[in-house]
């Protein structure tokens, strides 16, 4: 495999670089899934507080649409990331247009509208691939130029679902995303002790008002009309604090955490 390191400065990308009075000054991020929803708000997030920033998407139109919003400092990559070599370029590109990166965003997802008695081989092979292998690539594609430099950080976007699976209709997104947390938690833990510069974040959503519910397999609600939702933009906002402050876990609404801490406590019992 070709080296993704080109020249290494700033290794780590760590909170207290500030210039021009932005932690994320000069930070070079990629995020994918980045032609609406979450990952368009947060590319235009964090290149207001001046990161360059590599949009991902497979929606070309959509995804320059979103670039330009983002200024001279972005580039768009067509690209699909539920291809391992699709993610090998996207991480040779970015590293060729902004010489490294500093944080890799693992946003591109997709959800499914079928209840677990209904799954077929291809629903389940699809959520697989695009929601857990996506990410599985997208970290083993930046980890070698992470590990050159020094650090870095890759946020891995799960779901409240992933935690909670408490929507049978959308089961094997459920467990997609259960799978993504247990990837992160063990990829940090490999990477502990041999790379404690590198970061493995994970942040989990709740309902968030974009075409995530029209665009799932099969159709379904629609997320932009469920009332206890939160904006893309707001969202966002909670990626950037996880960015400027690498932190390891951490959800986009208030009160997230209480309701997942009450869900372990009533399930399981010792024998």
């Amino acid at each position: 495999m070709q080296s993704l390191t080109r020249h290494p400065r700033n290794p780590g990308g760590e909170a207290d670089d500030l210039r021009g009075g932005s932690i994320l000054n000069s930070k070079v991020i990629v995020i994918t899934g980045a032609s609406g929803g979450i990952g368009a708000a947060l590319a235009e997030a964090v290149a207001s507080r001046g990161a360059s920033v590599a949009l991902v998407a497979r929606r070309d139109r959509e995804l320059r649409a979103a670039c330009e919003r983002c200024g001279s400092n972005a580039v768009a990559i067509v690209a699909d990331v539920s291809r391992r070599e699709d993610v090998q370029r996207v991480a040779h590109e970015s590293l060729q247009r902004f010489d490294h990166i500093d944080v890799w965003v693992n946003n591109a997802g997709q959800g499914i509208t079928r209840l677990p008695s209904e799954l077929t081989d291809d629903d389940v092979d699809r959520m697989m691939q695009i929601n857990v292998k996506s990410v599985l690539y997208g970290m083993q594609a930046i980890l070698p130029h992470f590990m050159e430099r020094g650090g870095g950080q890759i946020v891995n976007v799960s779901s409240m679902l992933g935690r909670i699976p408490s929507k049978p209709f959308r089961s094997a997104y459920n467990g997609a995303k259960h799978f993504v947390n247990a990837l992160t938690a063990n990829f940090r833990a490999e990477y502990a002790e041999s790379h404690p510069g590198i970061v493995f974040s994970l942040v989990s959503p709740g309902v968030v008002r974009t075409e995530f519910g029209v665009s799932s397999m099969y159709g379904g609600p629609d997320s932009r009309q469920v009332a206890e939702s939160q904006s893309a933009e707001e969202a966002a906002l909670v990626f950037v604090d996880v960015i400027e402050s690498r932190r390891e876990d951490v959800y986009t609404f208030a009160g997230a955490r209480d309701r997942v801490i009450d869900y372990y406590s009533n399930i399981g019992e010792d024998p």
